[in-house]
């Protein structure tokens, strides 16, 4: 019985502080940032976090089908100026079908992740074409956007 009311405790603690501060990833239009478009950005994206979103941790890939074979490229993601705000350029062949996949994590939030799926097409990761998940993306979920190219 000890260990249900800890561990319950324990979830309704960690439950409120990601609802208080709402630690997730969004897609934004690149052109709303023009250091991110003089990064040659085609992804940006910011995280909403209560406290201290600069101390954030983001990475990304670029992962695709080129030629029917699944490809992964890790992506250099540059801090912008405004605290939470990420940038990502191109780093990978224009040949194939390719999506973003970026995680955060918080050192406040221990092993939690939020993320995002983003498929690039025009030369940009669009907002309504993204998908935020409340974890890291799994492997199934990025075959199926590229799968379906589409993330609906």
């Amino acid at each position: 019985m000890r260990r249900f009311v800890i561990t319950t405790i324990a979830a309704v603690l960690l439950t409120a502080a990601l609802y208080a501060g709402g630690f997730a990833l969004r897609v934004d239009p690149v052109n709303t940032s023009p250091e991110a478009r003089a990064q040659h950005a085609v992804l940006l994206a910011h995280i909403t976090a209560c406290v201290a979103p600069e101390k954030t941790t983001v990475t990304a890939t670029a992962e695709g089908i080129v030629n029917g074979k699944r490809a992964s490229i890790l992506l250099k993601v540059v801090k912008l100026a405004e605290p939470g705000a990420f940038a990502v350029a191109r780093e990978w062949p224009q040949e194939g079908e390719w999506v973003i996949k970026m995680v955060a994590t918080h050192p406040q939030l221990g092993s939690y992740a939020t993320g995002i799926v983003a498929p690039v097409a025009g030369g940009e990761a669009s907002p309504v074409t993204a998908k935020i998940y409340y974890h890291a993306p799994t492997p199934d979920e990025v075959a199926g956007a590229l799968k379906h190219g589409t993330l609906e």
